[in-house]
């Protein structure tokens, strides 16, 4: 038993081994790739960006075999990112879908040999009606290389599988490569949180993208109240409304404090329906503007440990009110 327990102690550290040099290997090719950023290869990059976000159709990508995958993904990415893009197939595009790509397109093509036998229809087709094609390939002296319009040649680096062959390294760069692109095009357009909600309406993302106009409670359904109001009022508005607080604004309309369970447990004596809600209340409560991330509100509240925060307006002016439950019934959190 103890002989199988040392045998399986071993086969672990040696998964953990090849593992570890894996993402070394990976992560050290990264680091080769970013730093060329800083000489030609910065230029080119550039070039690309400066094509990409000024033409006036849309960005086709394609890749065979592992390229190919990758370029799947940067199609999906660019176009969740406002950049609209279609990833076509390299022998697909020889039976017809060729037609697919106009004269105001841009093409990105991914081979790391830059000699695939299947792009070379692209590229021909691409030259012939001069529409700009970046090349992203591992060799200078390739066939994709001397065909692009901008050539993206990436740094050659060992793959991390042991034999050289499986390709790893040189994916992980083209995927990184390609996430660069998008990313700078996305910073290039101005592209905003709330335009990429309108790509993600659906799961977690989408959820966490919710603005707090599109949760918050109405002001019918706000106990509002002036600073001269008697707690007797104020708390009978508490419990009509069931929010738990009541805002307190002044003569202009503008919120000026808060009263919630804990300024009631704090004032709790037989004076309380006396006083006013001036004196009771928390001045200068924490709020939130309406068109705030959901995930925002639901961050403060988690900070402060409060379950409601007041929605004001730029004037000062409660427009609503958004509570935890309402964010969580959402699928915010």
């Amino acid at each position: 038993m103890a002989m199988t327990d040392t045998a399986s102690t071993d086969s672990r550290a040696a998964d953990i081994q090849h593992a570890r040099q894996v993402l070394e290997t990976e992560a050290q090719a990264l680091e080769t790739l970013a730093r060329q950023l800083d000489g030609p290869f910065g230029a080119s990059f550039c070039q690309a960006a400066d094509i990409l976000s000024g033409i006036k159709g849309r960005v086709i990508v394609s890749g065979m075999g592992k390229s190919g995958h990758i370029a799947r993904k940067l199609a999906a990415t660019l176009a969740s990112t406002g950049t609209t893009a279609y990833y076509i197939h390299p022998g697909e595009a020889s039976h017809g879908d060729l037609g697919m790509i106009g004269t105001e397109d841009a093409v990105i093509a991914f081979s790391k040999s830059g000699d695939t036998s299947e792009l070379a229809d692209i590229l021909h087709y691409a030259a012939r009606f001069r529409i700009p094609l970046i090349g992203v390939t591992e060799r200078a002296g390739s066939s994709l290389a001397e065909a692009a319009t901008v050539p993206l040649v990436l740094p050659a680096c060992p793959e991390a599988c042991p034999m050289g062959l499986a390709p790893t390294t040189s994916t992980t760069l083209m995927l990184a490569l390609g996430d660069a692109l998008a990313v700078t095009l996305l910073q290039r357009k101005g592209f905003t949180a709330d335009d990429f909600r309108v790509f993600h309406p659906g799961g977690k993302l989408g959820k966490q993208l919710l603005k707090v106009k599109a949760l918050m409670r109405g002001l019918d359904r706000l106990p509002l109240t002036g600073p001269d109001a008697p707690m007797s009022d104020v708390l009978l508005g508490i419990s009509a409304h069931g929010t738990g607080c009541a805002g307190v604004v002044d003569a202009k309309g503008q919120l000026t404090g808060i009263i919630t369970d804990g300024d009631l447990r704090r004032h709790m004596a037989p004076s309380l329906l006396g006083e006013t809600a001036g004196a009771v209340m928390t001045r200068d409560p924490k709020t939130i503007r309406p068109d705030a991330l959901a995930a925002e509100a639901l961050a403060i509240m988690n900070e402060r440990r409060i379950t409601g925060l007041f929605v004001v307006g730029e004037d000062g002016k409660p427009q609503g009110f958004v509570h935890i439950h309402d964010l969580l019934q959402a699928g915010v959190g």
